[in-house]
């Protein structure tokens, strides 16, 4: 007697296969879909053809159906708000002042907010890059302009209102605003506590308040004394919570924020050390959330975090092979001697092809003078990578990708209410 979980072949029971196995869920809080990488052009040059929705729909076949577009700017915003309304349902955007932008309240900006990010960049229309520069820092003492500042937060408060104001918001947070002091060759401190702390008078005074999209780099004690100052020293006043994304800090750093209610957005650059590493699998499930920040922040073979990847995938190679060989044993029980044969012929020719990367690509991977339809740009981290990011998680904390992902995606809808 056979049932559907079960069946006899020459005496021998197999096994079959679960009806339903798991499927990963996963929503990239923090990807900058609005540079112009993911347009085809580089530096203000086109390189290839427009292959957003090409990512996009990479994105979604991975199991990342949710995408947070980062606002950086006042253009950045703009831009990432009209990719939500052109991927409704699927992409959602933020608002703010990064503090890399925020040299823009400086008295010596000499370009208009609408328009620009920071007097510095080479390339204004792309989003910062992740790496710091400590070589060449903005000095205090320039000040801020006070009729700049109104302006500003007075046209942030009107954007952030039309954009609330639509039939279906697609405007889910506020930020990304916050301290960055291994990046003041963008702006001076002095510029940068200023911006932060106008855009947390700002984010408290609105009703209902959105939730916040934090940055934090080796700022930690002046980020959280402008956070308890704008919303009391429990952070009480702070109705919908926040996200402190891209987080590298250090253990005790992470445990302070969390202890605040805040949560912690863990990318590529999470993973760069032991200790970053130590700092993630100290961090509780309920308090996790994933993203890519994407075109920055790929995970990479020289990070502490690439050894779990190999492991995950070493894992599940012998687990193939194991479910193949015990394929392979009922089909010969079966009396299917040719099938094996032609198995062990194919294994034969795979054997002596090329070595397989310890960690396969998903997608193929070129070069953007060589893009092609379909195919990754290498040095572009896409959101489609997140998977690799749960993955690296999952290992570090010793957990199952499931409670990895599931954690994440609660966390994610209850802060930013994008489930629907």
């Amino acid at each position: 007697m056979t049932d559907s979980k079960s069946r006899l072949i020459d005496g021998a029971s197999t096994v079959a296969p679960p009806l339903t196995t798991y499927t990963p869920r996963y929503i990239d809080i923090g990807i900058n879909l609005a540079d112009p990488i993911f347009r085809g052009r580089y530096h203000g040059k086109s390189r290839h053809p427009d292959d957003l929705k090409g990512v996009v729909g990479r994105a979604v076949d991975v199991g990342c159906t949710k995408l947070i577009v980062t606002g950086s700017s006042f253009k950045s915003s703009r831009d990432a708000l009209k990719l939500a309304r052109e991927f409704p349902g699927t992409v959602f955007s933020t608002a703010g002042i990064h503090p890399c932008s925020s040299s823009i309240f400086s008295a010596s900006h000499h370009k208009h907010h609408d328009e620009s990010q920071s007097e510095g960049e080479e390339e204004s229309e792309h989003t910062p890059a992740c790496d710091p520069d400590p070589s060449r820092p903005m000095p205090d003492g320039d000040g801020v302009d006070p009729a700049r500042n109104d302006k500003i937060i007075a046209d942030l408060a009107d954007f952030i209102a039309r954009a609330r104001g639509s039939s279906s918001p697609e405007l889910v947070a506020f930020g990304e605003f916050g301290l960055d002091y291994d990046r003041l060759h963008y702006c001076s401190k002095e510029v940068q506590l200023h911006s932060f702390s106008a855009q947390l008078a700002l984010a408290a005074s609105l009703s209902p308040q959105l939730p916040l999209f934090l940055h934090s780099r080796a700022a930690h004690e002046d980020f959280v004394r402008l956070l308890k100052e704008a919303f009391g020293p429990r952070l009480e006043r702070l109705e919908r919570g926040g996200v402190v994304h891209s987080f590298t800090g250090t253990v005790d750093e992470m445990r302070e924020l969390m202890d605040l209610g805040l949560y912690i957005g863990v990318n590529g650059c999470s993973f760069k050390t032991a200790e970053n590493c130590e700092v993630v699998r100290k961090i509780e499930m309920s308090r996790l959330m994933l993203e890519t920040d994407g075109p920055w922040c790929e995970v990479r073979p020289s990070h502490e975090g690439w050894k779990y990847l190999v492991e995950w995938e070493a894992k599940a190679k012998a687990k193939a092979a194991v479910t193949s060989a015990a394929a392979a044993m009922a089909e010969e029980r079966a009396g299917e001697p040719e099938k094996k044969k032609k198995q062990q012929q194919q294994q034969q020719g795979k054997n002596n092809q090329k070595k397989e990367p310890e960690v396969p690509e998903r997608y193929k991977t070129v070069k953007k003078e060589k893009w092609e339809e379909g195919a990754m740009i290498k040095g572009r981290n896409e959101p489609c990578t997140i998977e690799r990011i749960a993955k690296i998680v999952a290992g570090i904390k010793g957990v199952s990708l499931e409670e990895v992902c599931e954690a994440a995606w609660a966390n994610t809808v209850k802060v930013f209410g994008i489930e629907s």
